[in-house]
C-alpha cells in the first residue's frame, strides 16, 4: 500500500519510518490534542493525552474513510521532553493500542507552550488512502 523508505546501509529506526511513498486521496487531519470530542480533558495524564490524541485523530480519519494503516507522517509536539522520555513505555503502549503496529514517517520536539494550556501533546497527521 505505501513503501517505505529506508535506505541502504541506514539503521533501521524504532517506531517510524525515515520516509513513506504512497499515491492516492490525501488526508491531513489538523494538530490534535488529549480532549474528547466535547474539548474537555479527561486526564493530565502524558500518556493518557497521548492515548486521547491519537484516538481523535483516528476518528477525524475515519471520516474520510481512512484508517490508522494510512497514516503516511505524523508531527508530534510536546511542552515538555523529559516529560515525553520519561513515559516512553506509557507511549509506546497507547500507539500500539489505538495505531497498531503501523509506523509512518514521524518528527517529534518540544515546544515552549501548546494553544490549551492543560494540552501535554499535540500531533498532527497526513495518510494516504490508496487509489
Amino acid at each position: 500500500m505505501h513503501e517505505i523508505l529506508q535506505p541502504e546501509g541506514w539503521a533501521k529506526p524504532v517506531g517510524y519510518a525515515n520516509g513513506v511513498a504512497a499515491r492516492g486521496r490525501l488526508v491531513f487531519v489538523g494538530g490534535q490534542v488529549g480532549w474528547n470530542g466535547q474539548c474537555q480533558f479527561e486526564t493530565d495524564d502524558f500518556a493518557g493525552q497521548v492515548r486521547q490524541t491519537l484516538q481523535n485523530i483516528v476518528a477525524v480519519l475515519a471520516e474520510a474513510g481512512a484508517e490508522p494503516r494510512h497514516i503516511t507522517s505524523m508531527i508530534w509536539y510536546f511542552t515538555d521532553k523529559a516529560e515525553y522520555l520519561g513515559n516512553l513505555k506509557g507511549i509506546g503502549e497507547a500507539y500500539r493500542e489505538v495505531i497498531g503496529r503501523h509506523f509512518p514517517a514521524m518528527a517529534a520536539m518540544q515546544v515552549v507552550a501548546l494553544v490549551e494550556d492543560r494540552a501535554k501533546v499535540e500531533i498532527q497527521a497526513t495518510a494516504v488512502i490508496p487509489e
